[in-house]
This record gives structure tokens, C-alpha cells and sequence, in this order.
């Protein structure tokens, strides 16, 4: 903000005695306007606003001609330095103070400084002001529609950037590839891929043709999804298209066919990426390390990271996180032991990632006063625990019966005002609650609403078994009920379900508990042993006439065939062997004909063959 000098006698002398004095060893030097545009730039660029501040002053004094590339450069510096209201203001005042004609230059400078603060709704409130404002006379265009559709979907206002997208052909101002790219990133992740992928076709209507970025953009939506047949048609796409797919490409496809677990597909995919000239980066090993880790194979992920080791390749701290973690989840704890001190030998100083991860690993091995000391030493190297650090040691003492001491440790957080998250307050409810601590899980459970922590999964699932261990099953399908609606990470899962049966077959409420199993299964959750196990102790003990229990489950695998949730099928195929239950003759048809696939079975026969003769 430019205001007059305390001491105004401090700018009296010329500028070119104060700022200038090698000037005259140059040659005759005279200050003019270009020179005032170069101290504006310089001192924007070091963020010097004191001396912007007397380059204004001295510019007003002596009538000097303003531009708007100069305040351009003054919006700039203060969005580095975070001052979003002073570039608003000095805006505001560009007419008035400085008799500088606004633009709409100007105008999408400080809407970008406001929106790069992460300030949206005032960068949309500020939009409104300019746009309406008829004495300011500013129309915007295209790069101010693409930074208002950008504010928009950053907000999740998805439908409203469709109505400003809908708005520029009035307004004069044709789309660009960044606007299409910008609104079909906030389609996907609304989960609204079909219209993401329309408005492909539609830019290529409209003559604007797109860039790798474009297809980047859903092939990352597709691949979130699991879409992966459809994926694969869009990189066909991409080719007959030509544009040549570039390393987030391939590191997206390699990511979503992680996430499906295909590792093949994805190894061969590196393969193809090196082929084609696109060398992998860190992101990329990452991936298909993490990958290998959640199909317990880390032995494997060690390999790799030997492999890249040996190519000098960079291996940052969340490799080597995931991978002692993953150790110490397939029991591996002294090779998880292992690889962190080769780590630490190697000069890779361990960070809050590492360490919670080595506290996460320790912990699942059932050591958390292990762990504890690592954590001690954790704060001592000056490394801030995170949540995950928090909820793994609480989790740690919980599971081995010390809920004392997880309990101390949830106080020493609130005593350091550390922020607790949802998964915080998730590990603590279900340790109250396992520990048969109900009341103090129900006192809990409004202070995670109060302070906007929505409860997930095992929130939920924890505080349902513990109402239904009080013998509150009304209250305990209400909490159920209020699960239903709530965002997928919150959604039950068969443990939830599972909970519900055993409690209502327990208060011979069987035929409840089989219309829970039906709405379990229309929501697309397939049950597991526990819950065969629950119906058949219920079928056994709580009818009149008892049952094996042979129909209900040989029923149950028809309906998940019928649905063409075949893995789910075939469990309860397993269960009812496992009891000497006999399937049906038509339930083994199904059976064979689900695993015992034509093509399969031809394609096993020809690399048979292939063994022999090659």
C-alpha cells in the first residue's frame, strides 16, 4: 500500500543522487519513465515494497505517467508475499490514485493472486464486484473464464463452472484447451466421467484439439474408477490422435493398474515407457513398489529397490516407508529391522514419513514399547510426529491390551494441541470400545463431530458393537442407518454388517437379520465366513425346526452367480464344503463354468504345448 513517507524530507533529493550515483560515470543519465519502470520491476522482484512505496511517492510528485505493466508486476509481489488484500486495493485505486486505465490484464492478475492463496470464494466474490461493476468497464476473457472454472471446480461448484463454460460464446471468448482440461478434471473428481469424456468429442468439434494434458486428464479419472478396458481405448485414442503419451501418462497407467493389481500389466508398461524414450522417475518405481508391497510381496519391492540402487537411481523416504512397513505386515520384522538401518547407513537421514513408518511396523508385530522408543527418538532428532504416527502407537497399545497407555498418549496430543483427525479419533473409539469402554467411546464421538471430523468406517462399525454388546440394537441401527447416507469411506463394510447379524440372530430376530442380509447384497457387499457362520448358528439353535443350513447358503451363492460376483460365490461354495455341506448339482455347474473358462483353459493348453516344443 502506497502512502506518504513518515519523513518526507528523505525523498526530497533527486532519485538519481540517491539511486543512481554511478549514473554520471556512465555518461549523462537522466531518470525517465522507463527508469521508474525499472525500479517498480526491481523491487517488485525482491520484494522490497518500502522502496516501491518511494518510487510511487516520487512518481505522483513529479506527474509521472503510470502503466499497467507496472502494477502487473506490483500484484505479482504481493501474491509471493501473501498479500492478497493489498493487491486488491492497490487495484481498487489504479483509476483514482494513479490515473492508470484499468484492463482486463490487470484484473486477472490480482483474480490469480487471490485464487493461488487458495482464497476462492472471495477470488469468485472479487470476479462478481469487477464484472458488474459498469464505471469499471472490464470484460473478461478467456484466461478470466478459465480462472473462475478453475475456482469453481476447486470448490466442487462443478455445475456452476458449466453454466460460465455455457457463458463464453456470449460473452465472445472461445474455449481453450486449458478450459476443457480445467472442467474435465473437476468432472472426474466429482466421479462424472461420462461427461468428462463428451466433452472430448465435443472440443474436437469445436476445433481445439487436444494435448497429452487432455487425455491426462481421463485417463487419471478412468483409472481412479478402475476402468481400465476403457482406459486402454483412449490411449488407442491418444495415438491416432498423435499425441505421444509423456511420463505422467505412463505413470498414471502404471498407478491404476496397481491399484487393480495387475503388477504384469504394469511391469510391462515400464517396459514399453523406457522403449519409447520416456525415462521413469522416482514416481514411477514408487508406484509399482507400493503396488508389490499391497500383494505382500515386499521381498519382491526390496529387490527393486536394490535394482535401482544399483543404477544410481534416487529413492526417496515413502519408498523406503512403504516398504518397512509392508515387512512388518507380512510378519517380516527383522528384515523390515534390516532395511532401516541399511537405510540409515546409506546417509538417508529418516524423516516423519520413515519413522511413522517403522512405529507403524513395530506396532502390527505387537511391539509398541518398541516402537515407543523409536517415536522418543523421533521427536528428539527434531522430526514432528504426524496423525499417522499418533494412531499407529495408539493403535499399537490398544491391540495389546494397554488401553491406559494409549489413552495417555491420546491426552499428551490434546495437552500439545496437536490436531487430531478423523482416523485419530477412529483408532480411539475402536480401542474404548474393544476394551468394553462404551460410555467413554459415546463421550468421544460429539467432540470428533464438534470439531468437523466426519467418522469413517470403523468409527461407525465400533461404536455399533458397542451398542449392540449394551443390548441397544434400536440405537445401533440407527447409527446404521445414518452410515447409509453418509460418503463412501463411511459406507458399511461386511464387518459392520456382520456386527447387525449377530446381534439380531442372538435376539432370535432371524428373519431381520436375513432382510439385512438382503439389503447387504443389493448394495453390492458380499459376505463372508463369519457371516455364513453367524446364519448357521442361528438356523441351527434359534428355529424351532433346526437347519443345516445347506439350502440357505447353497441360495445364497446362486443369487451372488446370478449378479455375476463370482469371487463372492465361490466363498460360500468354500464355506459349505468346509461343513460337509454338498452344493446342488446345478450350483457345482455354475461352479466349473464360472472357473473353468474356454478360453482360459485353450490358452493354458497352448503355452503347455509351447513348453514342449520351444
Amino acid at each position: 500500500m502506497e502512502t506518504e513517507p513518515e519523513n518526507k524530507h528523505e525523498y526530497d533529493k533527486p532519485i538519481s543522487d540517491q539511486i543512481f550515483k554511478s549514473g554520471r560515470k556512465l555518461g549523462s543519465y537522466k531518470p525517465g519513465d522507463s527508469t521508474f519502470y525499472s525500479l517498480i520491476e526491481n523491487y517488485a522482484n525482491s520484494g522490497d515494497f518500502k522502496g516501491l512505496d518511494m518510487v510511487l511517492y516520487r512518481m505522483r510528485r513529479e506527474k509521472r505517467v503510470f502503466l499497467e505493466k507496472s502494477f502487473i508486476l506490483m500484484f505479482k509481489a504481493y501474491g509471493k508475499a501473501h498479500l492478497v488484500e493489498e493487491a486488491i486495493g492497490l487495484f481498487s485505486r489504479m483509476v483514482d490514485e494513479f490515473q492508470c486505465r484499468r484492463s482486463v490484464k490487470s484484473f486477472n492478475s490480482v483474480l490469480n493472486v487471490i485464487i493461488q492463496e487458495g482464497l476462492y470464494y472471495r477470488a469468485l466474490e472479487f470476479y462478481k464486484h469487477v464484472v458488474n461493476a459498469k464505471h469499471m468497464n472490464i470484460s473478461p476473457n478467456t484466461l478470466s473464464f478459465n480462472l473462475v472454472i478453475k475456482t469453481m471446480c476447486k470448490l466442487g461448484l462443478v455445475d456452476d463452472a458449466i453454466e460460465v463454460f455455457i457463458e463464453m460464446p456470449i460473452r465472445k471468448c472461445v474455449p481453450d484447451v486449458y478450459t476443457y482440461c480445467t472442467l474435465m478434471d473437476g468432472l472426474c473428481k466429482e466421479n462424472r466421467i461420462e461427461e468428462a469424456v463428451l466433452l472430448l468429442d465435443e472440443m474436437q468439434v469445436e476445433g481445439c484439439f487436444p494435448t497429452p494434458v487432455t487425455f491426462n486428464v481421463l485417463i487419471n479419472g478412468l483409472c481412479k474408477k478402475g476402468d481400465m478396458a476403457r482406459v486402454a481405448k483412449l490411449v488407442d485414442n491418444m495415438f491416432l490422435k498423435g499425441c505421444e503419451p509423456n511420463e505422467v501418462t505412463y505413470n498414471t497407467l502404471i498407478h491404476g493398474f496397481c491399484l487393480k493389481g495387475n503388477l504384469d500389466k504394469a511391469v510391462s508398461l515400464l517396459a514399453r515407457m523406457v522403449s519409447n524414450k520416456n525415462v521413469p522417475n522416482v514416481i514411477t518405481y514408487g508406484t509399482i513398489i507400493n503396488g508389490l508391497v499391497k500383494q505382500g510381496r515386499a521381498a519382491d519391492g526390496v529387490l527393486l529397490l536394490v535394482s535401482l540402487e544399483e543404477r544410481q537411481y534416487p529413492v526417496n523416504e515413502y519408498i523406503y516407508s512403504t516398504l518397512v512397513s509392508g515387512l512388518f505386515k507380512e510378519g517380516k520384522s527383522e528384515d523390515g529391522k534390516k532395511l532401516w538401518k541399511e537405510m540409515v547407513e546409506k546417509g538417508c537421514k529418516p524423516n516423519t514419513v520413515v519413522y511413522s513408518g517403522l512405529i507403524d511396523g513395530l506396532c502390527r508385530v505387537g511391539k509398541p514399547d518398541e516402537a515407543e522408543e523409536i517415536f522418543n527418538e523421533m521427536v528428539n532428532r527434531g522430526c514432528a510426529p504426524n496423525a499417522f504416527t499418533f494412531s499407529s502407537l495408539m493403535r499399537g497399545f490398544f491391540e495389546m491390551g494397554k488401553s491406559d497407555k494409549a489413552i495417555q498418549i491420546w491426552k499428551e496430543m490434546e495437552n500439545d494441541n496437536f490436531i487430531c483427525n478423523e482416523v485419530c479419533y477412529s483408532v480411539l473409539i475402536h480401542g474404548l470400545c474393544k476394551d468394553g469402554k462404551f460410555r467413554e467411546a459415546s463421550m468421544v464421538w460429539p467432540q470428533m463431530l464438534s470439531r468437523g471430523c466426519k467418522p469413517d468406517v470403523v468409527a461407525y462399525s465400533s461404536m455399533i458393537h458397542g451398542l449392540c454388546n449394551a443390548g441397544s440394537i434400536e440405537e445401533a441401527l440407527k447409527f446404521f442407518n445414518e452410515m447409509l447416507c453418509q460418503e463412501p469411506k463411511s459406507q458399511p463394510d461386511v464387518v459392520t454388517y456382520n456386527i447387525l447379524f449377530n446381534a439380531l440372530c442372538k435376539q432370535s430376530t432371524i428373519s431381520r437379520a436375513i432382510d439385512l442380509l438382503n439389503s447387504m447384497i443389493d448394495r453390492g457387499c458380499d459376505p463372508d465366513l463369519v457371516t455364513c457362520n453367524i446364519f448357521l448358528t442361528a438356523l441351527k439353535e434359534k428355529l424351532d425346526t433346526p437347519q443345516d443350513g445347506r439350502e440357505f447358503l447353497d441360495e445364497l451363492s446362486v443369487r451372488l452367480f446370478k449378479r455375476q460376483r463370482t469371487l463372492g460365490a465361490i466363498k460360500i461354495v468354500e464355506v459349505m464344503l468346509q461343513k460337509f455341506l454338498s452344493p446342488k448339482t446345478s450350483t457345482w455347474q455354475r461352479v466349473v463354468q464360472n472357473l473353468c473358462k474356454p478360453k482360459k483353459i485353450q490358452a493354458a493348453v497352448d503355452q503347455c504345448w509351447r513348453n514342449l516344443y520351444c
